[in-house]
């Protein structure tokens, strides 16, 4: 699954358009990505991702980054063993691009593409 383009509330993936925040998983995209406090990332917000236990985890805070990551989804991750990237998203997509670049397996990114 690769990001092709990013733009303000679109992401392109694959070849098809998406207009709500998504989470790209290695041979899916979860789409309607939807967070309980909108503007703030917490734990229950990444059931999904955990029960997947990836290798890494790419969040994308959005286009102007305004997404806060709550500290234990921090704590949780690292005690998982899960590695995180938390930047904005055009960034964020950058990354996940180049860490499945990399090779690096079980890549998933979790993607807010407004604000």
């Amino acid at each position: 699954m690769r990001i092709q383009e990013y733009s303000f509330g679109r992401i392109k993936i694959d070849g098809r358009e998406y207009h709500e925040d998504v989470i790209i998983f290695p041979h899916r995209v979860s789409p309607g990505w939807w967070r309980r406090e909108g503007h703030r990332l917490n734990l229950e917000d990444l059931k999904e991702v955990l029960d997947f236990r990836p290798k890494l985890l790419v969040v994308g805070t959005g286009s102007y980054g305004r997404m806060v990551v709550a500290d234990n989804v921090y704590n949780v991750l690292e005690d998982m063993n899960i590695g995180l990237v938390v930047l904005p998203t055009p960034k964020a997509c950058e990354e996940y691009n180049k860490q499945l670049e990399k090779g690096i397996e079980k890549v998933v990114a979790a993607l807010h593409l407004t604000c």
